[in-house]
């Protein structure tokens, strides 16, 4: 017996396609829609990948032959990773991303069919399902008892104390190493921890963590901050983009002191609201020592 749960699915020609694929082919037993299409009152445009898992008997044939990727058009290029198992329940996993000449964006996962039946009987849901997902096809009522999702997955939480400490102490030891960078005129790895280990690891975080606060806990900001400029109180915001720079090495001075001044205020405003205190001495130390350098 086949389940489409045609009341949930868009309607959209590139799942009436893939539907009719599906449909054609007896090794696909099931086809969920996940992510952000399958997010009610997510937004969507042109350029939203289609994220889809695959229920198949046996995941291997379809990783050693990828000419299945052209039946959705001319292959531009694709990414696959290794088979490795699902963070969920352990049973092994494939998953491809796969950008089409035409501008589709399809990231496909290969799963198993005894990985759906587990799935659909665990009281809780892989955070992947649990954010949003449509079940579109299910020729052998695989998922009849999957839990409906809770949208909760990748809600913010709170830090402890410890991991708040940990946190700042983290952001605080990689100035250093940039400012050396800097004074050594060694662009390429000043930038790496700059704009990323000190933005997308530590301060990206605080950034969220303030969003969690703003909003009680209760909206995802979405991967690498995507949804940062929306939920951010505009000052914070405009400091973040003046915190970033060109290559000349005087900017990137000028940017590591707006970075570590942007973290200063935001997780000083975290810590007062969570009863948590920021190290000022080690901050003013800091800061003191990358005066120093840029002035030797």
């Amino acid at each position: 017996m086949d389940i489409t749960n045609n009341r949930d699915v868009p309607r959209d020609d590139i799942l009436g396609r893939l539907l009719e694929w599906a449909n054609a082919r007896d090794a696909v037993r099931a086809v969920l829609l996940t992510s952000t299409r399958a997010i009610p009152g997510a937004a969507v445009d042109k350029l939203s990948d289609y994220d889809v898992i695959l229920v198949v008997k046996d995941i291997l044939p379809w990783i050693a032959d990828h000419r299945w990727l052209d039946d959705f058009g001319r292959v531009l290029v694709a990414y696959w990773d290794p088979i490795h198992p699902d963070p969920f329940l352990g049973i092994e996993i494939c998953a491809n991303v796969v950008q089409y000449s035409s501008g589709l964006k399809i990231d496909f996962t290969l799963w198993p069919e005894r990985l759906l039946q587990q799935v659909a009987l665990t009281p809780t849901l892989p955070a992947e399902l649990d954010a949003g997902y449509t079940i579109l096809l299910d020729k052998d009522c695989l998922s009849q008892e999957m839990k409906p999702p809770t949208g909760k997955a990748y809600l913010p939480k709170p830090p402890s104390l410890a991991e708040y400490q940990t946190l700042v102490n983290d952001f605080l030891s990689d100035a250093p190493y940039v400012a050396k960078c800097l004074w050594r005129d060694e662009l390429m790895p000043a930038k790496w921890c700059l704009d990323y280990d000190m933005k997308h690891v530590y301060l990206r975080q605080v950034l969220e963590w303030q969003v969690g606060l703003d909003y009680d806990w209760s909206i995802p900001v979405g991967a690498l901050g995507k949804g940062l400029k929306k939920h951010l109180p505009p000052e914070i915001w405009t400091m973040l983009e003046q915190s970033y720079a060109n290559a000349s090495i005087e900017a990137n001075w000028v940017a590591l002191e707006r970075t570590v001044e942007l973290f200063r205020r935001v997780a000083t405003q975290v810590g007062e609201t969570l009863g948590y205190p920021y190290p000022a001495e080690l901050h003013a130390g800091v800061v003191s020592y990358l005066q120093n350098i840029r002035n030797s």
